[in-house]
């Protein structure tokens, strides 16, 4: 969908369009909001990465250095964005290989442990931002593609090969595993360099550690901007938020976007930890109810291609085993959804029930909200609009 018609925003403005413009709203006011939290999130994560280093500096600090950065970047032009991406995923996809690289010499003998093989195996007893990106990528209907292919293959083949090589260096009897620690000496990079012995290479993860934040923190106001210019044009959002400089930034969106992360100073006093957590626990299931959608939204882009005489062999990319796999997503995300806080009905807790489906209240709140005040209904397969916005 994200190649054929390649929108800012994407699958919000795809389930308005596909779907029902319902969904556009709620679904698209869920998702900037998770976006946003996780903004605040990942500054309160660098000020504890820092911690690593000195464990009594303010993180408050570093949350208002680290906003004033990325908000700063995001007002700057978008290929100012991409290049600065562009940078640090090569610094973390260098970083992993060389780990990789580093695990299999741990393992091999090469460190303080010896010879580790698969001692350790035994039985211890009991693809969103390459759419939302998609409007301002240069030739999307090649690239998306292409990006898409790069996202699957490099999961699979780089990180999981990381979690792999973690399995073998690091016994399951590990205290650290455990930790309650906040700051990175928890991260099972940096212990399988501690075993190891290697005393400089923690700091080394550890500096890396943090240059993986900032990116997402980065890409984290980069979406959500993105998403509420979406909605914006969707109508669902006020139209300020669609105005743009000169280079094409929308410095509305961004503003308000950025605005959210000063909530992370809620974390720095213990009453302020508990509403923040509120917050954060709408990011934990926003990404499934997204989805969820993402999928329905598939189903029905399909069956309205053949409809209208549209091959898929016509499309710029066409998404394998389908429709099974889109059935499959939406199944095991709304399986996830449901029983995402099922410990609160074998042990019956008011407050966790609301945290644990919180995201799932609004979510049906501003739906049926707005489904009564604006009476849309879906849009029949016949009339939907899969020719704007594309080349076929």
């Amino acid at each position: 969908m994200a190649a054929y018609i390649p929108v800012a925003g994407a699958f919000t403005t795809y389930a308005s369009r596909f779907l029902d413009p319902t969904f556009g709203f709620a679904m698209g006011w869920i998702y900037w909001f998770s976006w946003t939290i996780t903004f605040a999130f990942e500054l309160i994560a660098t000020g504890l990465i820092i911690q690593y280093w000195e464990k009594g500096l303010n993180i408050g600090i570093w949350i208002a250095v680290f906003w004033v950065l990325f908000t700063a970047a995001n007002f700057m032009p978008v290929r100012w964005f991409g290049e600065f991406e562009m940078w640090f995923s090569s610094t973390k996809v260098i970083t992993i290989i060389g780990f990789i690289i580093f695990s299999i010499c741990v393992n091999a003998g090469v460190g303080d442990q010896g010879y580790l093989g698969f001692k350790y195996w035994k039985d211890p007893g009991a693809f969103k931002l390459v759419a939302i990106g998609a409007g301002e990528t240069k030739d999307p209907r090649k690239t998306t593609p292409s990006a898409m292919r790069w996202t699957f293959w490099g999961v699979l083949s780089i990180f999981i090969a990381t979690v792999f090589f973690l399995g073998l260096n690091i016994p399951s009897t590990n205290k650290d595993l455990v930790s309650e620690s906040q700051d990175a000496s928890a991260s099972p990079l940096v212990i399988v360099a501690q075993l190891a012995g290697v005393p400089i290479l923690p700091s080394i993860l550890n500096a890396v550690l943090l240059t993986a934040v900032l990116t997402a923190a980065n890409s984290d106001v980069y979406s959500s901007s993105r998403i509420l210019i979406s909605l914006a044009d969707s109508g669902h959002a006020p139209a300020f938020l669609k105005k743009t400089n000169r280079f094409g930034t929308p410095y509305n969106a961004v503003g308000v976007c950025a605005a959210v992360g000063f909530l992370s100073f809620l974390n720095l006093s213990n009453d302020g930890t508990v509403v923040f957590n509120w917050f954060l626990s709408i990011t934990s299931v926003a990404g499934f109810i997204a989805w969820a959608i993402i999928s329905l939204c598939h189903i029905r882009f399909m069956k309205a291609l053949a409809l209208q005489g549209i091959s898929r062999s016509e499309l710029p990319y066409v998404a394998p085993l389908q429709p099974y796999l889109s059935w499959y997503g939406l199944f095991f995300s709304v399986l996830i959804i449901i029983t995402s806080g099922f410990q609160v009905f074998i042990e019956w807790d008011t407050s966790s029930f609301f945290t644990a489906y919180i995201n799932l209240i609004l979510f049906v709140v501003m739906f049926v909200g707005h489904k009564l005040i604006f009476r849309t209904k879906l849009v029949p397969l016949h009339e939907m609009d899969i020719n704007t916005g594309s080349d076929i």
